[in-house]
C-alpha cells in the first residue's frame, strides 16, 4: 500500500507534532486514494507507521493523538473546510483539479486554522508550507502559502494585527 502514497523528501523540521502534521497528510492521501476507511488508516499508522522503518523508508516518530485528531477532525469537517478552501484558490484552479497530496495539505492545514486556535496561524502556515516543499520543488508550496494566509487573515484576523 505504501508504493501509492507520494514519497515525501524530509521535512525542514522533526518534531513530533511536525511529524503528525506530514503523517496526517500522507493519511488523508491515503484515505482518498483508497476504500480504506480513516479509521482503518488511523489505527495502521498508529500502530505501524509512526516511528517505524518500513522497508528503508523511516518514519518519524509523532504525537499519535495528534495525528488521529487532525486525520478525524479533517474528515469529520471535509465539507467545512472545502466551503473555506474554494473561495481561495484562483476561480480556474477549483479544488477537484489540484492533486490529491494538495487537497489534503489544504484541508488538514484548513483545519488546524478552523478548529485548532491553540496553534498560532503563523505556525500553521510554516508547517504546511514545510510539509508542501517535501512533495514538491514547483510552484504548490507557493499556493498552499498564499491559500492559507487567505484562511489565517479571515478566520483569525486578531492575529495579524
Amino acid at each position: 500500500m505504501m508504493d501509492e502514497i507520494k514519497k515525501p523528501r524530509a521535512p525542514k523540521s522533526g518534531n513530533k507534532r511536525s511529524a503528525s502534521r506530514l503523517a496526517a497528510v500522507q493519511a488523508l492521501y491515503q484515505v482518498e486514494m483508497t476504500d480504506i476507511t480513516p479509521n482503518v488508516v488511523v489505527v495502521e499508522y498508529v500502530k505501524h507507521r509512526l516511528g517505524q522503518e518500513i522497508d528503508g523508508d523511516e518514519f518519524l516518530p509523532a504525537d499519535a493523538t495528534l495525528f488521529e485528531e487532525l486525520v478525524q477532525g479533517t474528515v469529520a469537517h471535509q465539507a467545512e473546510l472545502d466551503a473555506l478552501i474554494v473561495p481561495a484558490l484562483a476561480a480556474d484552479w477549483p479544488l477537484e483539479r489540484l492533486e490529491m497530496i494538495l487537497r489534503a495539505i489544504l484541508r488538514v492545514a484548513s483545519f488546524e486554522l478552523a478548529h485548532r486556535i491553540d496553534v498560532p496561524v503563523k505556525v500553521v502556515i510554516t508547517e504546511y508550507v514545510d510539509i508542501a516543499h517535501a512533495f514538491f520543488a514547483g510552484k504548490e508550496p507557493g499556493l498552499i502559502n498564499g491559500v492559507l494566509d487567505k484562511l489565517g487573515r479571515q478566520l483569525r484576523p486578531t492575529e495579524w494585527a
